[in-house]
Parts: structure tokens; C-alpha cells; sequence
């Protein structure tokens, strides 16, 4: 007999520690993974460290104000070289442990009776740097010994999504300042997240504040679930704010396709981007167990609205109200995870269909 719904992978998968292991490495270790806004490393010297995978990485900004990336582990003995997430140094990262010390650059440049080994040589024995790019302002890092394309895997698969290569770039992400800030402590798989975001099945039910800008999302259908798709702002709405009231000129740059509407797009494995007139959200996540995900969000702005400090308050409250009632709910589903009664997965119904290709995506990465 056939059926509308189709099955979702087994409850396992979001539970299961070989499973998580098996994601950290063939496709976190393995993809590009977006570490850092460029404006959380502001000056040379400046640090962030971010877990990608079984790995903890240093990304920095060099003497040449480029941003570089390398692995946390000293090459002397491994000890971890940045202990702290965030800081800035002077000239070099030095080790705690027998104070190796690495320029901004990688390069070994000192070490106790380094002189007496003039056999040592500094590039060899520099810190291990990782392939990076810089788009839309953030910095992306791939540990993979033979990176897939950045173009191929990032930029094009979110101009699939939104019908043409230039789109995105009409919002000039990479220009805009950081507004509102918020780091999210999840307590369920990244998947429960990711599967979450790409639908809208929930929408009328958890979501009222963000049903009552975008009417159609009550329907239950996504933005993302058509290409070059976005939902309409409701006739009596000014703007993407908590209760519809007019938020802040358009970007510079939109045109009027743009204009009253919102897109969202899932760039694997982890970053969300949300785009309207007059700010853009984009989410990274950072997978920690089996069970837990931090997810970090910055609401992005003209800089303009930020340097002249004008309320963000009503803008940046609609979408952490939906953040907070998403990450609810995904943390409802996490325990039902390990369920003899999800043994075997749930269903999807249609309008959430292209979840079930995710799901074909990751089981050709990692089986």
C-alpha cells in the first residue's frame, strides 16, 4: 500500500556515541565548517578557538590582518597552546607547558636550547594550518588533507537555493556589524536542529509571533522548501519585528524581489542564514555530543543602526523567541530519541519530504 509519509532514520542516530564519532569525522572533519565571524578576531593577535570535530583550533588574525587558522597542539609535546576561547596576544602563542613559541604566522620562532639545535627547522615544527576562506564575514576552516571546493559545497549550493549566484550578495553580509549576540546550550543532536529549521510543519503550532509576520508559514511550508522561494510578509506588516511594527530602512542593495520578504537557507552541516530587508541572522552550530549542541546566532545590521545605537530590541526578539521555542521543542524530542518506540524512526509527512534527503545526504557520508 503506498503511503504520503516516508521514514526517518532510526532513533539511534541521535543517540549513538560511534555514530556521533563517525559525523565529527567524515563530516565535520571532512566539510567546510564556518569557525568565526572575522569581527571576533579584530586585531592582530586577536584569537578564537573553536571545536570542529574531534579538534580544537586556534583562528587568529596574522601581522598582515589576514585570518589564519591552525590546531591547537603544540609540536613539541601536544599540549594545548590557547586555553582560553577568546583573548589576544602580543606577538606570538607561547606554550605553558616548555614555552615553544609560535609567531602569527605558525612558524616555530623560539624554544628553551633551540640555538643549540640548529637542525630544527622552524617551519617544520610550526604550527599545522588549516585551509580557510573568508565569506559573507566569517571565517570558514576545513581539516580535511584534501579540501571539496569552497565554491562548489558553500557559495553554490546557496545560490541553488535562492535562484542566482549574486542574491546573496546583494545584502553584503560581510559589511554588515553584529547587533545582538546570543550562544545557545541545546540539549539535543545537531540533527534534531538541523531538521527543525528546514521545516515549518511546527510553525502554527509553536511558533505565533513569527505565523503572524509570514501568514503562509502557517500552512506549513518552509521557505527553503522552494528554490528561490520567500514568504511574504502579512499585508498588515511593517516589519520583521516581535509584533509586525516597522523596523529599519531596507539594506542597501536589495531589490524590490527583497523587499517584505524572508528567505532562509541551510548551508550543511551547520550554518543558518535567514535574510530580510533590514538585517540578516545566521546561525552556527557547534555539535558537542550526541546529545548537546551549542548554537550561536548574530543578528547583522548596517552599521549605521548599530553605531547610532538605535533599539534592536523588537527585531532582535523575534527570532530569538523563535530560537528559544525551537530549541524547546528539539530538546523534547532528544530523550524520545532512545525510545524502543522510535527503534525504528518517526515519519515525515509531505511537506516535510526534503528532510528525507538530508537524511540520504549524511548516510552517504558516514555509512
Amino acid at each position: 500500500m503506498t503511503t504520503s509519509l516516508i521514514r526517518t532514520l532510526p532513533g539511534r542516530y541521535y543517540t549513538d556515541p560511534a555514530v556521533f564519532a563517525a559525523e565529527q569525522s567524515k563530516v565535520f572533519e571532512s566539510m567546510w565548517f564556518c569557525a568565526a565571524r572575522f569581527a571576533e578576531i579584530p586585531e592582530k593577535g586577536s584569537f578564537r578557538t573553536v571545536t570542529i570535530g574531534g579538534e580544537n583550533v586556534i583562528v587568529t588574525r596574522a601581522r598582515d590582518g589576514r585570518p589564519k587558522a591552525f590546531l591547537n597542539v603544540c609540536r613539541h609535546r601536544g599540549a594545548r597552546l590557547c586555553t582560553e576561547e577568546s583573548g589576544t596576544v602580543a606577538k606570538a602563542f607561547q606554550c605553558p607547558y616548555h614555552a615553544w613559541t609560535y609567531g602569527l604566522d605558525g612558524k616555530l620562532v623560539a624554544a628553551p636550547n633551540l640555538t643549540s639545535m640548529p637542525d630544527v627547522d622552524r617551519t617544520e615544527y610550526g604550527l599545522r594550518t588549516l585551509p580557510l576562506r573568508e565569506w559573507l564575514g566569517y571565517v570558514w576552516v576545513c581539516l580535511a588533507a584534501d579540501p571539496p571546493s569552497f565554491d562548489e559545497t558553500v557559495k553554490d549550493v546557496v545560490a541553488e537555493r535562492l535562484g542566482g549566484d549574486r542574491f546573496i550578495e546583494d545584502y553584503a553580509v560581510g559589511e554588515l556589524t553584529v547587533g545582538k549576540h546570543v550562544r545557545y546550550d541545546v540539549g539535543a543532536n545537531w540533527k534534531l536542529i538541523i531538521e527543525n529549521f528546514m521545516e515549518c510543519y511546527h510553525c502554527a503550532t509553536i511558533h505565533p509571533e513569527l505565523t503572524d509576520v509570514l501568514p503562509e508559514f502557517a500552512e506549513g511550508y518552509a521557505a527553503q522548501y522552494f528554490v528561490g522561494h520567500g514568504a511574504e510578509f502579512g499585508e498588515d506588516v511593517s516589519g520583521f519585528t516581535v509584533d509586525g511594527s516597522e523596523g529599519f530602512a531596507p539594506l542597501a542593495g536589495l531589490g524590490p524581489e527583497q523587499d517584505r520578504r524572508y528567505y532562509a537557507i541551510t548551508v550543511r552541516p551547520q550554518v543558518f542564514v535567514n535574510l530580510v530587508p533590514d538585517h540578516v541572522i545566521f546561525h552556527r552550530m557547534y555539535p558537542v555530543a550526541a546529545d548537546r549542541t551549542i548554537v550561536e546566532c548574530d543578528w547583522l545590521y548596517a552599521e549605521d543602526v548599530v553605531a547610532r545605537g538605535r533599539d534592536l530590541a523588537k527585531s532582535f526578539e523575534l527570532f530569538h523567541r523563535v530560537n528559544q521555542q525551537d530549541f524547546a521543542a528539539c530538546e523534547r524530542c532528544q530523550p524520545a530519541m532512545s525510545s524502543r518506540a522510535y527503534a525504528d524512526g518517526g515519519v515525515l509527512v509531505p511537506s516535510e519530504h526534503h528532510i528525507g534527503e538530508f537524511h540520504a545526504w549524511l548516510l552517504k557520508h558516514i555509512d
